[in-house]
Formats: structure tokens, C-alpha cells, sequence
């Protein structure tokens, strides 16, 4: 069994970085080294350990199934690392290093996108990564700081901070209502077109609230069923059918007349908008000022 006391907990990093890079060459362009340094720093690491972490071809490299486990481990000391130094560092320090950060693709380039401009002028020494995916990361293993995530969680051992809410509207494109009509009630919507999510649980029914409390439940008629919110919105647009999309992504195309909204009385339950981060006792600094920026910018977009 290898002694924690042979091995260089530098490499670590390292070794986490090449993971997460996929390759030598993006990792060494990453960490600012050399790629035969990086190299070096891999095969001392896998002698002190004691067992191979990587798999070299000529045209990939894999992790093998101890690597795996000791990068979710590497990643985990890393962390704890990390925040031991915010624990014991002052508040008023700058924030350096590597922000990485999740967010659905709409949320992530119309409002999380725009938030970490603001971050890293303010803070020009931290590097910001963002990456955007409709489906839930896992914040450990991909080496996510903080995820921000829209609508119910799932139950996890993860910290969330509500951010703010958002709630959904029923629209189609200028040229749709033309063609099909404006609906008079929630049942008017069942024969016509829809456009509609296929990642979620039930992409076919509408569940509405009346701004009165009242709701009705509709199940549509499928006219195109997508995997994303902005093909979801790019169909509308097109005249493809009703959509039910989030106000924060088509409030302007509202506005601009672009979209009609159907039946402006009814919308979807309020849901949270939240950053869930792992659990830690002292959330790193460059963690909570992104958060601290989502939420001043949010109360700007939505007063209460």
C-alpha cells in the first residue's frame, strides 16, 4: 500500500487537470507547463501510488478504473483544500484561480453568460469557464464550483442558494395566431400544434395557474418535440406551434411583437432559479461573489 507520506500532493492537481482536459497537450496548455513536464508529473505520480491512472494510445488517453476513483478522491482533497485556504484567508483577498460553472444553455448565455463578464472585470486575476448543458452534472466528478439549476432539486447532499424564480408563458409567432387563432380558454389549446420539450417528464401536458389561483391541466398535440430550450424557442418563432417557454427567454421577443403571448392570465407555478455548490463549511470566495452578482442583477431584472 503506498504511503501518503511518498507522494506529491502537487500532482494532484496535475492529474486532475489532465482528466478533465481529456489529453496531455490541453491539460499542459491549461496549467501553463510544458507537455513532457506534465508527462513526468503523471508517471511519478502513478510510481508513487503505486498503479497505472491513465491509459496512453496514440490517439486518445483513458483513465483506468483506479483512476477514476482516485481522480473523484484527488478531486475531493483539492477541494478541501481550497477551502481551507477561504477559511483562514481574509475576505478582502482577490480572487484567483478557476471559476467553473454549469448552467442550463438559454439561462447560461442570456443571464450567466453576462453575470461573469461583470465577475471578472471586477476580479481580473480569476478565469471563468462556463458550461452549458440541459442536463445535470455531477459537481464532483466534472469538477463543477457551482451549478446553477432552474426549477425543483432533486434531493442531494449538495448546499443550494435560491437566486430568484421564473415562471412560463404560452406564446406562438404573429403568423401562428394568424393561421390558427387566439385560444379563449385552456381546452382551446389541445387540438392546436404544439411545440414541445422532450426532456421533460411529461412534455405533452401543460400545467397553468390562473393569476386568480385557479389551474387547468391540457395535454396538446405534438407538432415537433426537441431536446433544448432555444430549439424549443427557435420553433415558435418559425411558426411552428404553441410554446410554453421561461419569461427570462422570450420577454424581449414579446416586446418586440416577434412572439404573441396566448392567454396572458395563465402562466406556469413560479419556479426557483438556485446555485447549488458541494457542501462545504466555508463556500470559496470566488463562489460566493458569483453568487452575490446573479442576485444583484436578478433584483434588478425582477423588482419586487
Amino acid at each position: 500500500m503506498a504511503d501518503v507520506r511518498n507522494v506529491n500532493l502537487n500532482r494532484l492537481a496535475v492529474f486532475v487537470a489532465v482528466v478533465d482536459a481529456g489529453s496531455l497537450s490541453a491539460a499542459a496548455t491549461r496549467l501553463g507547463l510544458a507537455k513532457t513536464m506534465v508527462s513526468t508529473h503523471m508517471q511519478r505520480l502513478e510510481a508513487e501510488v503505486g498503479a497505472s491512472l491513465l491509459v496512453r494510445t496514440t490517439r486518445r488517453l483513458g483513465v483506468t478504473e483506479a483512476g477514476r476513483a482516485f481522480y473523484q478522491a484527488s478531486v475531493k482533497i483539492l477541494r478541501a483544500t481550497e477551502d481551507a485556504l477561504n477559511a483562514v484567508s481574509g475576505e478582502t483577498s482577490p480572487l484567483r484561480g478557476t471559476l467553473r460553472v454549469s448552467a442550463p444553455i438559454d439561462y447560461g448565455a442570456l443571464v450567466v453568460a453576462p453575470a461573469l463578464v461583470e465577475l471578472r472585470r471586477a476580479h481580473q486575476e480569476l478565469d471563468v469557464e462556463l458550461l452549458g448543458s440541459d442536463q445535470y452534472v455531477d459537481l464532483i466528478a466534472d469538477g463543477i464550483d457551482v451549478a446553477i439549476r432552474l426549477g425543483r432539486l432533486a434531493n442531494s447532499n449538495y448546499r443550494a442558494v435560491k437566486l430568484g424564480s421564473f415562471v412560463k408563458w404560452l406564446v406562438a409567432s404573429p403568423e401562428f395566431v394568424d393561421m390558427w387563432g387566439t385560444p379563449n380558454t385552456p381546452t382551446d389549446l389541445a387540438p392546436l400544434p404544439y411545440c414541445a420539450l422532450s426532456v421533460l417528464p411529461h412534455p405533452l401536458t401543460l400545467e397553468l395557474r390562473h393569476v386568480d389561483g385557479k389551474t387547468a391541466s391540457v395535454r396538446c398535440q405534438a407538432a415537433l418535440l426537441v431536446n433544448t430550450a432555444d430549439a424549443c424557442r427557435a420553433a415558435t418563432l418559425a411558426g411552428g406551434g404553441v410554446g410554453l417557454l421561461t419569461d427570462f427567454s422570450i420577454g424581449e421577443d414579446v416586446a418586440a411583437g416577434r412572439l404573441v403571448r396566448l392567454l396572458p392570465q395563465w402562466a406556469t407555478a413560479p419556479a426557483s432559479i438556485q446555485a447549488v455548490f458541494p457542501p462545504t463549511s466555508h463556500p470559496p470566495a470566488k463562489v460566493r461573489a458569483l453568487i452575490d452578482t446573479l442576485k444583484r442583477r436578478l433584483a434588478v431584472e425582477q423588482p419586487d
